[in-house]
C-alpha cells in the first residue's frame, strides 16, 4: 500500500464541517473527520449526523483545480474505496498495538 500522510485542505476553507447536497436535493452538514493523502491522491472522510449514530464514514476524493476551491468526488471504484477505508483505519489507529 502507498504511504499515508495527514493533510489539511478542506479545514482551512470550511472549518470542521462542509455542506453537501444529498439525493433529495437538500443540503446536509458533514463533519470533516479526516483528510489524508494516499499515493498521489487526496481523500476526505466525512460523517453526517445520521452516519455518526451508525458509526459510518463516507469517503470522497479531494480534487484541486487551479484558481478554485477544492471539490469532492464520489469514489465509484470498489477497490479504490477499500484502499481508502483501510488507509483511514491505519491513520486513525496508528500507534495502537496490532494483534
Amino acid at each position: 500500500m502507498s504511504e499515508i500522510k495527514r493533510i489539511s485542505i478542506l479545514d482551512p476553507i470550511y472549518g470542521t464541517e462542509v455542506d453537501l447536497i444529498g439525493e433529495s436535493g437538500e443540503t446536509e452538514p458533514f463533519r470533516i473527520i479526516a483528510e489524508f493523502q494516499l499515493g498521489e491522491r487526496s481523500y476526505a472522510g466525512l460523517q453526517s449526523h445520521s452516519m455518526q449514530k451508525e458509526d459510518e464514514i463516507a469517503f470522497f476524493r479531494i480534487v484541486l483545480n487551479q484558481g478554485s476551491e477544492p471539490e469532492l468526488e464520489s469514489i465509484e471504484d470498489d477497490e479504490e474505496w477499500e484502499d481508502v477505508a483501510e488507509a483511514y483505519d491505519d491513520l486513525m489507529f496508528e500507534g495502537d498495538e496490532q494483534p
